[in-house]
């Protein structure tokens, strides 16, 4: 066995306040990774729910021009729905209208996607229309639709959904997506773009730029000449506000991950100078028994490194019990029109957690370098003779 490990197991590291500073640090370090990765989570799914994670759409013209739609099934598509970690492609029809409701009216966007609902004229609309106007599910939504000629449709409020962007002139009233092209007048395979869904491995800033060049490739080597001519355009650009956003979080992160490190860095390096003090007459002894400075250093870091593991333990232990709870019971609650969700989401990424652990270890370890120097201070001529 060791010598140095045989030792640090009969020496007892008296720093308790140090092993609960480092539980604390790690709790917070690991609640905010879990944060971080629920925030990313749960807004990329959400704009890959609002607008696809790639859109299909002819440049310049926005989806509402109802004189040149585009082909559901264009000759590119298969190409499209063969590229790497793209799951579903998703034909949309959008229509701009006025919701009327007792002396309510509003305007809205219309969003008409393929549905399994059986409720003729079906519609799901965002909890803030329902506080606008007092529509309820089962209530008639009269929608007047402005264009050559006005037309007005009774649709049936079948639910109310919360929104990611949820402002007054941004909210989307989703319909089957047959119901708005008749209002469109166009023939089934006619639709305003075509949205990409890709794999949520894939919903980060540059996975999604290279599959949306690479199917904008496709797109311009496969499409037949009677085709209308499109291009493909990625949530990054169309919503890069909310990409600076979770990139502002992931700052933050990183700066709470160094503060906890640092704090439990220096609780641990006090501790262990303590037990240096402490020990003082051990360690002359030991240099006079022809022990080496590195040895004994290795002494005194293996019953640090058994402390702060506890204490990592621990901090581990709690914070994921912090986010199991917060995951059933949504218990802590956000202002929607600040943080874009109603709680506070949290996702338990063991790679992130267990990097987390390794990299804040590797540092406090080679933080207790430092005290370690006092050893090479230590005269055994000097201990003896206090003795």
């Amino acid at each position: 066995m060791d010598v140095s490990l045989f030792i640090s197991k009969r020496l007892q590291f008296k720093g308790k306040i140090s092993m609960v500073s480092i539980a604390v640090s790690y709790l917070v370090m690991i609640i905010a990774v879990s944060v971080s990765s629920g925030f990313r989570q749960e807004i990329r799914a959400g704009l890959a729910g609002l607008s696809g994670d790639i859109r299909i759409l002819p440049p310049s013209r926005s989806v509402l021009d109802e004189t040149l739609p585009i082909e559901k099934n264009a000759a590119y598509r298969s190409y499209v729905e063969a590229v790497d970690g793209v799951c579903e492609i998703r034909p949309v029809v959008y229509k701009a209208g006025i919701v009327k409701h007792s002396d309510n009216i509003h305007g809205v966007l219309f969003k008409g996607v393929e549905s399994d609902d059986t409720v003729q004229l079906a519609v799901s609309i965002p909890r803030r229309l329902s506080e606008i106007t007092g529509l309820v599910p089962g209530d008639r939504m009269l929608t007047y639709f402005v264009g050559e000629s006005v037309k007005a449709r009774q649709f049936n409020v079948t639910s109310v959904y919360d929104a990611l962007v949820e402002t007054d002139d941004k909210l989307v009233v989703y319909a089957d997506i047959t119901d708005l092209q008749r209002v469109n007048g166009w023939e089934e395979d006619y639709v305003s773009c075509l949205e990409v869904m890709l794999d949520d491995r894939m919903r980060n800033e540059a996975d999604i730029e290279t599959a949306n060049n690479e199917i904008g490739t496709l797109i311009n080597a496969y499409s037949s000449d009677d085709e209308e001519f499109v291009i493909a355009s990625s949530s990054v650009s169309t919503y890069p506000q909310l990409f600076d956003w979770l990139d502002l979080i992931d700052f933050n992160v990183f700066f709470i991950l160094v503060l906890m490190t640092i704090v439990a860095g220096f609780n641990m390096i006090s501790g262990l100078l303590i037990m240096l003090f402490e020990n003082i007459s051990v360690i002359g002894l030991l240099k006079a028994l022809g022990m080496t400075d590195r040895s004994i250093s290795k002494v005194f870091l293996s019953s640090s490194a058994v402390l702060v593991c506890k204490g990592m333990a621990w901090g581990n232990i709690l914070a994921i019990l912090f986010c199991i709870v917060q995951n059933t019971t949504k218990v802590l609650r956000l202002n929607p029109e600040n943080y874009f969700v109603s709680y506070v989401p949290v996702k338990l990424n063991p790679g992130l957690i267990i990097t987390a652990d390794i990299a804040s270890f590797i540092a406090i370890m080679i933080l207790l370098l430092i005290p370690c120097l006092f050893i090479s201070k230590v005269d055994p001529a000097d201990t003896v003779r206090v003795r």
